[in-house]
């Protein structure tokens, strides 16, 4: 059935997919503990320690994972002031359709299966799920990098109630060549492979409180008004990496957003437009902020 499932997954433009068990996850836990521990969360992760831990919570009789990369690097933009995760539609809606096409295939050939489908919006680290399917190993700035894909891709997971034969991690890490340590905006990546994300510009950029001085000097210092690229851009494990095979992340780009535009919208105007946009569910208000902060420097 594993076969099964990869070469329906290839069929369907999903080159890379792996299996983790759906079992404790006792590693995982201390590493987040110790996290939360130096205060290093950013309020957007699940509370729950046991459900970050124990599969069976989210789904009795849990036995395995189905985890899925979806690759979205389709090149560069010069004059972009989004983040390369955005210039697509929003990737929950591409990612959630595949992992439905899968489960709905899984479901006509196994009798009884069952399933969650995931995509940053379940209890677990998708990154911890998708390096315990043997899809990736760890950068520094605490990323996933994939052989072939480089660290540009999303993850999505399918718990579910089938055993399906686990992979094995890959037991290798990144080059350590510390660029990303050194070139972060906000010198969030602590070279132990984890990370502040309370100074991530990514995560400073989503703020929807009002920002410290110390978070407007953090913006000042890239001109994306959604996001950050900067740790992968100098990443050298995403030098010449293969540009996506997925259709959806190569259509209907969005490099750049105009402010005069967005100042004269309406909120109405503007979710009417961009309501399939990652980088519209903050709001405009936000974008605009993060406008007026990077071009008053």
């Amino acid at each position: 059935m594993k076969e099964k499932l990869i070469a329906f997954c290839k069929s369907i433009n999903i080159e890379c997919v792996g299996i983790a068990p759906a079992e404790p996850f006792h590693d995982f836990e201390q590493i987040w503990k110790r996290q939360i521990e130096r205060g290093y969360v950013s309020g957007f992760e699940e509370t729950d320690i046991n459900k970050r831990v124990h599969p069976e919570l989210s789904l009795k009789g849990a036995k395995s994972f189905i985890v899925c990369l979806f690759p979205y690097y389709s090149g560069q933009a010069s004059d972009a002031n989004l983040s390369k995760s955005a210039y697509s539609r929003d990737y929950h809606i591409i990612v959630k359709d595949k992992l439905e096409l899968i489960g709905k295939y899984l479901e006509s050939n196994i009798k009884g299966f069952e399933y969650k489908a995931y995509v940053d919006t379940g209890p677990f680290s998708d990154r911890y799920l998708a390096y315990r399917a043997g899809l990736g190993f760890f950068g520094i700035n605490n990323n996933l990098i994939n052989d072939r894909y480089g660290s540009y891709f999303f993850i999505g997971s399918l718990l579910n109630n089938y055993p399906f034969e686990a992979d094995k991690p890959q037991n290798k890490t990144c080059l350590q060549c510390f660029a990303c340590v050194n070139n972060c905006p906000g010198q969030c990546i602590l070279g132990d492979f984890t990370i502040n994300p309370l100074k991530c510009r990514s995560y400073i950029s989503q703020k929807k409180k009002d920002l410290s001085v110390e978070d407007e000097e953090i913006l000042k210092k890239q001109p994306l008004i959604y996001g950050c690229d900067v740790c992968q851009d100098v990443c050298p494990h995403n030098r010449d990496v293969k540009k996506t095979i997925i259709e959806e992340f190569t259509q209907d780009l969005i490099y750049r957003l105009d402010y005069e535009d967005l100042k004269q919208m309406s909120n109405k105007e503007f979710m009417k437009k961009y309501n399939d946009r990652a980088f519209a569910w903050r709001g405009k208000s936000v974008l605009i902020r993060n406008h007026n902060i990077i071009n008053d420097s």
